[in-house]
């Protein structure tokens, strides 16, 4: 039997994939490589939005597998209605964990030091000398602790930390300690002088940082969303950060792309970097190993890894 495989990269370039199947190359980007409804395997295109995602998805009769290349599955959610049931849902767990825990660090130093006073400092010729809070002996809460929480907890590791406390949707125990559920979130916020959010948008996590969450963090914390941005209520966000209460670092904003006009980007206190957390030097070599490995599983019949869920089921 002959597979048909949709990928976003030329398959020259994936060294290792299994032979045998046809491959169709499709990054997003202008009309379809074949008929949908010969498809079997489709690779979503990376960081192209929802409506390039789906838009294959309702043609897609004979798929078997949909795989992504983000943690995140949101953006292919819509689309998965139409999809035939038994259709097995892949994330991409594991490509984005040093790139987006390296992001998360850097979000928290530069939050800290004053990175971006300095910038502006050197834009206009001033030197802006002064005490900068440290990492050192501050009190960082990880909200979402699956494989990149656990890669930001590593980085975090030399730092002198006074604790770090993990949270996730169930309860469990980790080589570095208890994982709390987040019905634990009233307790641990006020004593948190960063907290981390790098959960799933999910219907449960839509605007979990939503204006009681906020209220309940110390006075000075910082705020650092390197998940989705629906995870965190806006309107509260700025009415903290407009007060001077707390400082945030966002990757990820909601609306995303954050307009032109949009108060968040001049908020005080606030860092925004462009949702930049996955696309880096790293993430090919893994994206690579992943769809290599999913591929040769998929034509050898073997279980797929990271199935999130089966359309139907």
């Amino acid at each position: 039997m002959t597979y048909e495989v949709w990928l976003p990269f030329p398959a020259a370039e994936l060294d290792g994939l299994p032979e045998g199947p046809d491959y169709r190359f499709w990054d997003g980007e202008g009309d379809f490589p074949a008929d949908p409804a010969d498809c079997d395997f489709y690779v979503v295109p990376y960081m192209k939005g929802s409506d390039v995602a789906v838009r294959p998805m309702a043609g897609m009769t004979s798929v078997k597998a949909v795989q992504t290349l983000s943690a995140g599955i949101d953006h292919v959610q819509p689309g998965l209605e139409l999809l035939p049931r038994g259709v097995q849902l892949c994330n991409a767990r594991g490509v984005h964990d040093a790139s987006t825990a390296e992001l998360a660090l850097t979000l928290i130093l530069a939050s800290l030091r004053g990175i971006p006073d300095f910038v502006r400092g050197q834009d206009s010729e001033e030197w802006r000398s002064g005490f900068r809070p440290a990492l050192a002996d501050k009190n960082v809460l990880i909200v979402g602790y699956g494989a990149v929480g656990s890669a930001i907890e590593d980085r975090l590791a030399p730092f002198e930390l006074a604790r770090v406390a993990r949270v996730a949707r169930s309860a469990r125990e980790t080589a570095r300690g208890p994982v709390l559920p987040i019905a634990a979130l009233p307790e641990l916020l006020p004593e948190a002088d960063v907290v981390v959010l790098i959960t799933p948008l999910t219907e449960q996590t839509k605007g979990l940082a939503g204006a009681e969450f906020l209220a309940r963090m110390k006075d000075g914390a910082l705020l650092v969303n390197v998940a989705r941005g629906g995870v965190v209520d806006t309107k509260a966000l700025l009415a903290e950060l407009e007060s001077g209460r707390l400082r945030a670092a966002l990757d990820v904003t909601d609306p995303e792309p954050l307009p032109p006009g949009h108060p968040l980007w001049h908020a005080p206190g606030v860092l925004i970097s462009p949702h930049v957390g996955g696309p880096t030097s790293a993430f090919f070599p893994r994206a690579q190993r992943l769809l290599v490995d999913q591929l040769n599983r998929f034509v050898n019949r073997e279980p797929l890894h990271n199935v999130v869920l089966t359309t139907g089921s």
